[in-house]
């Protein structure tokens, strides 16, 4: 099973009858999906000078994305995406001006931390909602493996767009410029696509057994397989949020740390499109971990360069296995979750990325203000081998259903 995908297939995904809609809304509500984060965590330094405190409040903006996404994807596979999206927006509309209220009152951090987990709970899950949509706008086979590959060249183009908007938002008179600019472009995106009429036909699919349990998807070996892929990925990129930021700071440009991030999408973006033609390993078992240790190998040579130009151009070299990597967990979703659980599944793949990005912010945040910014990058990419050596041990869990396990590669 090789998930290759041609251009071709791309133009059929995003020409589908009833696709331009929810595609447009998506880019729309998803452009600042990487830029509130890094918006509120710039905001949050500026106030307090801290980045161990600033680590902390945007990680707590993760854990509640974490657990947010699972909630709504599980709701939104039993009724649809309209309502949910429609009621967690108005949600995230009134939290996120009661987080800015706190900064701006220079809360405690005690104060910022549960109110930046409510945040993230309530941030409208447009990416889990969108992929599931696919599976009734395209027939299985490569038009849908390419619209799922649009799907993580895209959320890489608004990783490359929105780390660089917070950036040059941050430097406005007011630091929280970023976050209320992202805030509105995920509303309007958000009920935008809630309101098209493809989201709102969108019925529920019937479920296997696997649905009932509390876990959903997870109980699935191999969806905890995937989840583990995506929690190691989660956690390098973590790293990388905080330490560049940090390292443009001790380097006496502040304003490069946006930029900086934004620079490792650029090749993310380029190869995602190349890789997804011709992907390797073709078995998807064996592409998880390959490209987790990869990933891992490239970060750490992040902590080699000496100067901001050497590190930008170490980033456009790590930035390579970026979208490969959320392809693939997005595609092994048809190997790995029961069906009827398309968008709860996906969920659970948001979760481990961002609660692996709120460990390796939190982590990283700690060992800058302890060490330097090369040695966080040494330490999350010792943590993310470690990771793909398990996935090479659970690589079994991956294997089609149709395959003979015997044949697996040792």
């Amino acid at each position: 099973m090789s998930h290759s995908v041609s251009l071709a297939d791309y133009r059929a995904a995003l020409t589908a009858p009833g696709a331009r809609g929810p595609v447009l809304a998506s880019v729309l509500g998803r452009l600042p999906i990487a830029m509130i984060g890094l918006a509120l965590l710039l905001y949050v330094q500026r106030e307090t000078g801290s980045f161990a405190a600033a680590g902390i409040v945007s990680a707590g903006t993760l854990v509640g994305v974490a657990f947010g996404s699972v909630a709504q994807g599980r709701v939104m596979d039993r009724i649809g995406p309209t309502r949910p999206l429609l009621a967690v927006t108005s949600a995230f509309a009134v939290l996120v001006a009661a987080e800015i209220l706190a900064i701006e009152a220079h809360a405690p951090v005690l104060v910022l931390v549960p109110l930046a987990v409510l945040v993230g709970a309530s941030e409208p899950m447009i990416g889990p909602a969108a992929r599931s949509l696919w599976t009734e706008l395209v027939p299985e086979g490569p038009v849908r493996n390419a619209a799922y590959s649009y799907e993580a060249i895209s959320m890489e183009s608004f990783f490359l767009l929105g780390p660089g908007l917070a950036g040059l938002l941050v430097a406005m008179p007011w630091a929280g410029t970023g976050t209320v600019v992202g805030t509105l472009s995920m509303i309007v995106g958000a009920v935008w696509f809630a309101l098209t009429p493809a989201a709102r036909r969108q019925r529920p699919m019937a479920a296997d057994r696997t649905s009932g349990s509390l876990l959903g998807p997870l109980a699935s070996r191999g969806m905890r397989t995937v989840a583990l892929a995506a929690l190691g990925f989660g956690a390098l990129l973590g790293t990388i949020e905080v330490a560049v930021p940090a390292a443009a700071e001790r380097a006496g440009h502040p304003i490069m740390g946006g930029i900086l991030i934004s620079v490792l999408s650029v090749s993310s973006v380029i190869v995602g499109v190349l890789y997804g033609m011709n992907p390797w390993p073709k078995p998807m078992h064996l592409r998880l971990p390959a490209l987790l240790l990869g990933f891992a190998l490239l970060v750490a040579m992040l902590a080699v360069p000496s100067t901001l130009w050497g590190l930008s151009l170490a980033l456009l070299v790590a930035g390579s296995l970026i979208t490969p990597q959320s392809t693939a967990h997005s595609v092994s979703l048809e190997i790995a979750a029961p069906a009827g659980t398309a968008t709860e599944a996906f969920g659970w793949v948001i979760t481990s990325v961002t609660l692996g990005a709120a460990l390796g912010q939190s982590v990283a945040g700690q060992v800058v203000e302890w060490a330097n910014p090369p040695a966080s990058f040494v330490v999350a990419a010792i943590g993310g081998t470690v990771l793909a050596a398990v996935l090479w041990f659970r690589r079994a869990t991956l294997v089609p259903a149709h395959t003979d396990v015997s044949l697996v590669p040792a």
